[in-house]
């Protein structure tokens, strides 16, 4: 696989030489591969949120790199700009960040910034606006007059709408329904689908991350202990439970009939891989 994104042993002090000096990332190798849909899990302080912040150059190391397409993103003036396009944050509750008379307005304004001619500006906000599930109509409306979800939907589209390489979100679906959840997971995957874009998604819900992400990564105290398939990280449950973060809830379950003496995976970490195994389980019984 192509790296598309990765830090070189990247640490970040804050407010450094004073008595509040801390250290929020340390020595961190992070790399994301490009078409890939990355979950990254750590507890409120572990770091991620510092993590993702250097990834478009939103904050600057205190050593180490940040390499996007293998060249430095602090290279030039000119190569940080690109890469702030060319990588997209989209931070939790972006709807507070709202600030146009309409929604194609603030739908356009990073494809402006980007210097596109009208026409392209046009295209990419109407087709952002349909990978959220905005029609046309509310495109001429104010964001303040729309609900809490839309106004999800209208912050997410302003960054697809600069066609990022690489999506990262911070708790994108924090505060929403478990509708809302859905319909906005859904969203991102037809995003990752259409444009072979690189998702990063930063998650507090095992679960969600659990049956969306292809590969995990875990930050805890501002290193990575582990990165790996879903599987194979959740199979580190009690180090999870360490860290506060734990595991799905179905994994729970199946580590306790594991431990019961029940004759199942307890990798298990999404419903669909459970009642697969719960069927392989009762058929063995059945045979004997």
């Amino acid at each position: 696989m192509e790296a598309i994104i990765q830090t070189e042993k990247l640490s970040h002090i804050y407010s450094a030489g004073t008595p509040f000096e801390h250290g929020a990332l340390v020595d961190v190798d992070f790399t994301a591969y490009r078409g890939e849909y990355l979950g990254i899990i750590g507890r409120t302080g572990s770091g991620k949120s510092t993590l993702i912040q250097h990834l478009n150059a939103l904050l600057k190391p205190t050593s180490g790199r940040v390499l996007f397409e293998g060249r430095d993103i602090w290279e030039t003036k000119e190569r940080t700009r690109q890469t702030r396009f060319q990588v997209g944050l989209v931070f939790q509750y972006p709807e507070y960040q709202l600030f146009e008379e309409t929604v194609y307005k603030d739908i356009s304004f990073g494809p402006r910034n980007m210097g596109l001619d009208e026409a392209e500006i046009d295209r990419r906000v109407r087709d952002a606006a349909a990978f959220v599930g905005l029609a046309d109509p509310v495109l001429e409306k104010s964001p303040f007059e729309l609900s809490g979800g839309q106004k999800r939907r209208v912050a997410i589209a302003g960054v697809i709408a600069m066609e990022p390489a690489v999506l990262v979100l911070d708790e994108p679906t924090a505060g929403l329904d478990p509708v809302g959840v859905e319909s906005i997971l859904g969203n991102i995957r037809d995003y990752h689908r259409a444009k072979n874009a690189t998702i990063i998604l930063v998650s507090h819900s095992m679960e969600e991350v659990a049956r969306t992400v292809d590969r995990l990564v875990v930050v805890s105290g501002g290193r990575i202990p582990f990165s790996g398939p879903p599987r194979e990280v959740f199979a580190h449950g009690d180090e999870l439970e360490a860290m506060g973060l734990g595991v799905p809830q179905v994994t729970r379950v199946f580590h306790r009939l594991k431990a019961m003496g029940v004759d199942v995976d307890p990798s298990v970490y999404t419903i669909e891989q459970a009642k697969a195994a719960v069927r392989d389980c009762l058929a063995r019984k059945g045979a004997r």
